[in-house]
């Protein structure tokens, strides 16, 4: 038992530097590509784009599940997006609240029956279609409840542009989003097949008019971790993943496609979460299986505000569908490209960085804590050689979120207030106490729940932008 403890804590020890390293050197790549953004965010003029024949049409995909209390601020937010020409398709997907009357009765939208929508895409039986001619560019989709993705499916169905947006209910796009994303698509128009916008959580801002007036830090526990946590994923992360066309997701939250590779890989996945997950690693497959020439990127500056839960019910409840997702992509996608040299990257980091550092991350970091727990039973070693070890590991993860920080405030400075730094720096630290082991076991809960094959969405919390009223919802 002691020979076997000893040997597992070596291999703990390994594993731990190694996800750092790993870790380390993608932050590195942020911060290479950080003098490009920097150039690109202040130098760059996108009024002139706003006006320009030359700007390829989008269109806005918004799936709808019991989104009552957000919805109406949503879809005004995008159709005053400053933007040429976009069309904006809200998918009702079965709603048991008002969602599909709060529509019709804000933009007067009348019914059509659904022969005009393309059968692309198999989808869950459309209802009908309503339209309003005062509102050229929004149209509402009514369908059998199928699930986020099928959703997704059906807005690809009805439209009619060759590049598609994705955007949560629950979030918001700043004004400018759509057309930071569309002069990448501009620049190398044959080479772009999505690209991923930056996700910021909107708790404790200022929302008048479905736009962000005045940001601000969340005041209540939880969205202040998610506020640094989604900064060191995507500015951390996202950023230096796709400088070397790695990036494994762009966020079901915000994110631009080019439609004909989203249809050629057969829309997106239902059944399970992690659709957004599945639909990239589909497209890496696809142009690496075809030798194209292609690039999936991330563009920092392109804001999406969303809500981020607030209650530990409903966080537990988000983290444990993703460690579903998660799990089920590597299963089905991941395993099949893991160390092929075919796929590149992606077959030799990316996929190999997710299965052992990220899906089976719950396994070894639980075991590594008993195998702690059997250390000092046994006796084989003093408990400050075991406080030295983990405070080396809260240092090192603490110096990687600082970096994200700095990263931050090099390029966006969206929070321009000095206290509101160094209380992102102090949150930073607190994570290591608490909330990221809970996310540990979130995660191992949702492996769970997939072996269970418990596949229910959860408990939701959406909350009025202007209003402040909660409401759960459960599919």
């Amino acid at each position: 038992m002691r020979e076997l403890l000893l040997a597992y804590g070596i291999f703990a020890m390994y594993y731990v530097m190694t996800i750092n390293t790993i870790y380390l050197g993608i932050i590195t790549f942020s911060f290479k590509k950080i003098v490009e953004i920097i150039k690109e965010t202040f130098y760059s003029r996108y009024e002139p784009l706003s006006g320009s024949k030359y700007v390829p049409p989008i269109s806005v995909l918004v799936p709808a599940f019991n989104e009552e209390l957000t919805i109406k601020e949503n879809v005004r937010s995008l159709l005053a997006l400053h933007y040429p020409t976009h069309e904006v398709i809200v998918v009702n997907d079965g709603s048991e609240d008002d969602t599909l009357k709060v529509l019709i009765d804000e933009f007067r939208l009348n019914y059509y029956k659904p022969t005009f929508m393309k059968d692309t895409i198999a989808t869950a039986e459309v209802k009908g279609v309503y339209y309003n001619p005062e509102y050229p560019n929004l149209y509402l989709v009514d369908k059998e409840n199928g699930g986020k993705a099928d959703s997704l499916n059906a807005g690809i169905n009805l439209s009619h542009y060759s590049l598609i947006s994705s955007i949560d209910a629950d979030s918001l796009l700043e004004n400018d989003a759509l057309i930071r994303i569309a002069r990448k698509y501009m620049e190398r128009p044959d080479e772009y097949v999505a690209i991923g916008g930056n996700v910021r959580i909107a708790n404790g801002c200022e929302i008048a008019n479905g736009m962000v007036k005045k940001v601000q830090l969340p005041k209540k526990l939880l969205p202040m971790m998610q506020t640094v946590e989604y900064i060191k994923a995507f500015l951390g992360g996202r950023i230096g993943w796709s400088e070397i066309n790695g990036l494994i997701i762009v966020s079901g939250a915000f994110g631009v496609f080019k439609k004909e590779y989203v249809i050629k890989v057969g829309g997106y996945r239902g059944g399970y979460p992690g659709e957004d997950m599945n639909i990239i690693i589909k497209l890496h497959r696809y142009m690496l299986d075809n030798d194209l020439s292609y690039k999936i990127d991330f563009c920092p500056d392109a804001v999406c505000w969303t809500q981020a839960p607030d209650t530990f019910k409903i966080l537990g409840s988000q983290r444990k569908r993703w460690g579903r997702g998660n799990l089920k992509n590597m299963i089905e996608e991941g395993m099949y490209m893991f160390m092929r040299p075919k796929y590149k990257i992606m077959g030799w980091l990316t996929i190999p960085y997710n299965i052992i550092f990220e899906t089976l991350s719950p396994y070894f970091r639980i075991t590594g804590f008993l195998s702690l727990i059997g250390y000092s039973l046994l006796d084989m070693t003093g408990w400050k050689i075991i406080a030295v070890f983990m405070l080396i590991n809260v240092l090192y993860g603490t110096l990687l979120g600082l970096g994200s920080l700095l990263l931050e405030e090099m390029a966006f400075q969206r929070y321009p207030r000095i206290r509101d730094y160094f209380k992102m720096v102090l949150y930073t630290i607190l994570m290591f106490f608490g909330y990221r082991q809970l996310g540990i076991v979130w995660r191992f809960l949702g492996h769970i729940d997939f072996m269970r094959k418990n596949n229910t969405w959860g408990t939701m919390t959406r909350t009025s932008w202007n209003e402040g009223v909660e409401k759960d919802q459960a599919a």
